[in-house]
């Protein structure tokens, strides 16, 4: 059954009519009202009141029933177009996590002249058990609505990130790209880039013993029929191969299929028509349930020790990324064990450096501020506790870790332990090349991919324009 988002014009309205919703509270949305009261509040809300179950207990009481009621009205019924008036509430029992809340409105009012109505609301425990009860008055919509529901919004912990699918549409808008796929010989790969290609994202050019890639195909149950195929004798000459092609123009970007990350790099690197004068660097961008936006984490895959050199060119290689997908002005977080410089953690010093060299246009594109604790880089509240002002503190869309070991643990630790998805992609080199792994999921394949063909595309007008 296709799902509509709709909503009930004043003239459909009728007195008696009513709808409802159920809600289980869960962990995460209990959270959501401890966090914004803690932001709002400064220094009012510490950790130990945070998890006070009285505290959390009055926030969901008078926070959650009043939102789920609100949602209703204003997604539901009467639906998108309400104006809401006046709200009048009382609590009753509060709500903790685990709750099943029906939240329920009754049409008991209309007025033909102003088109606002009263609703009678109740929140009420699964048992019964009266939560809150009230009126809502709103002023119903003018025009009626039936569409198709679109992508959904996924914000809970316990949900699927979103931000992924607005990124393949980008890399669909930028048009499919030719992708040389290295060495795609065990089933995650090659299922990848033909889900890529299913999407619209990319052409693969499969590039692979033809025997292996065969019977992978047969294993998996995946059909090759449309895909071009080049027969090379081993990964090694795989990674050659698409190297060549991608030098000489046939071949936007690559993508790592059952290689070594070190190997497909060493190939590249090999080919000086394919080197900048940036050094290679590596970004995962992880979609992160909770957090307001997308985090670039690098470098996490290919730097393993960089100098201040080299992690000027990890900077703006990420900031480079960010601003491609969309974030006009990103803001970068050094990362380090402290917010002070300290002769004693040369992490400290190479942000300074780095924030130093933003300031004198060395690196552009972005707000740079370090160093930073990660609590500092994305809690504004941990930010506010620690006197520290900043466009960056608290808001962070990229996170620089000062090695690789830090950045690795960094993002798996999102991965596995906060539910992120995560695609990766190596830049500095002429055409963007996809890191898969092969714990990666689908959805992080195809991301990957759409990645590529959006930076592919990017360098294909900036190519035409300096033609």
């Amino acid at each position: 059954m296709n799902r509509l988002v709709e909503n009930k014009p004043f003239d459909k309205l009728r007195i008696g009519d009513t709808e409802c919703l159920c809600r289980t509270v869960s962990r995460a949305d209990v959270q959501n009202f401890v966090t914004f009261a803690g932001d709002i509040m400064e220094d009012t809300v510490d950790r130990e009141l945070a998890a006070d179950a009285d505290f959390r207990a009055a926030l969901s009481a008078g926070g959650m029933a009043p939102a789920l009621l609100v949602a209703l009205v204003a997604g539901r019924f009467p639906g998108p177009g309400t104006r809401l008036r006046r709200l009048t509430i009382e609590t009753d029992h509060p709500i903790r996590q685990g709750d099943a809340v029906i939240a329920e409105i009754r049409v008991v009012d209309l007025d033909e002249v102003t088109r606002s109505v009263t609703l009678a609301c109740t929140c009420t425990r699964e048992d019964g058990t009266p939560v809150v009860t009230g009126q809502i008055e709103v002023v119903a919509p003018e025009n009626e609505m039936s569409r198709p529901f679109g992508r959904p919004v996924a914000l809970g912990a316990d949900a699927t990130p979103d931000r992924f699918e607005r990124i393949e549409e980008m890399g669909r808008e930028a048009g499919p790209i030719r992708m040389a796929v290295v060495n795609p010989v065990d089933v995650p790969s090659l299922q990848g880039a033909l889900d890529s290609a299913a999407a619209g994202l990319i052409e693969p050019v499969l590039i692979a013993p033809r025997n292996q890639l065969l019977k992978v195909a047969e294993e998996g149950e995946l059909v090759l029929s449309n895909a071009e195929i080049i027969d090379v004798p081993n990964a090694r000459a795989a990674a050659e191969k698409a190297a060549d092609l991608a030098a000489q123009g046939t071949c936007a970007a690559l993508m790592k299929g059952k290689i070594h990350t070190d190997a497909l790099l060493r190939a590249v690197l090999n080919v000086s028509a394919l080197r900048t004068d940036r050094r290679l660097s590596h970004v995962f961008v992880e979609d992160l349930p909770g957090y307001p936006r997308l985090l670039f984490v690098a470098d996490a895959a290919v730097n393993i020790a960089p100098d201040l050199l080299v992690l000027r060119d990890i900077v703006q290689n990420t900031i480079d990324l960010a601003r491609a997908l969309g974030v006009d002005r990103p803001k970068v977080a050094l990362l380090s064990a402290v917010e002070t410089v300290t002769p004693d953690i040369p992490s400290t010093i190479n942000a300074a450096a780095i924030c130093k060299m933003a300031d004198r246009g060395e690196i552009v594109g972005a707000d740079i501020d370090g160093p930073l604790a990660m609590d500092n880089a994305v809690s504004e509240q941990a930010a506010r506790i620690k006197g520290i002002t900043s466009k960056v503190a608290g808001r962070a869309d990229i996170l620089i870790a000062p090695d690789l070991e830090a950045a690795n643990i960094l993002a798996k630790d999102l991965d596995y332990l906060a539910g992120a998805e995560a695609a990766g992609i190596t830049l500095g080199a002429r055409i963007p090349i996809a890191l898969t792994s092969r714990a990666d999921t689908a959805r992080e394949r195809r991301a990957s991919a759409a990645i590529a063909a959006v930076l592919a595309a990017r360098n294909r007008d900036e190519d035409g324009e300096q033609a």
